[in-house]
């Protein structure tokens, strides 16, 4: 007996709120919630500066770093969606 596989695509937006926080928001292609997943922000050259998980309504919210940094919201291997700095508005 078989079973049938679903696949979704992770997805993920960032905002600045204007108060020198960002606030990033996870979920799937298929409707399901990011809750728990890995949330990690790193500098340029891939230095771990803050590592968190996805709260209960699938968001991460974290001081800007002062220096360049990427938002990496990580479901897993195949399901990592990066999100550099300059693209957060």
């Amino acid at each position: 007996m078989g079973g049938q596989a679903i696949a979704h695509s992770p997805l993920c937006s960032c905002f600045d709120n204007g108060d020198d926080t960002i606030t990033c928001e996870g979920g799937f292609s298929d409707g399901s919630a990011a809750v728990g997943m890995e949330a990690r922000v790193e500098d340029v050259v891939g230095k771990v500066l803050l590592k968190g998980e996805m709260d209960a309504i699938g968001e991460y919210t974290f001081k800007k770093p002062e220096l360049p940094f990427v938002f990496v919201f990580d479901a897993g291997p195949g399901h990592v969606v990066k999100i550099n700095e300059k693209d957060i508005q």
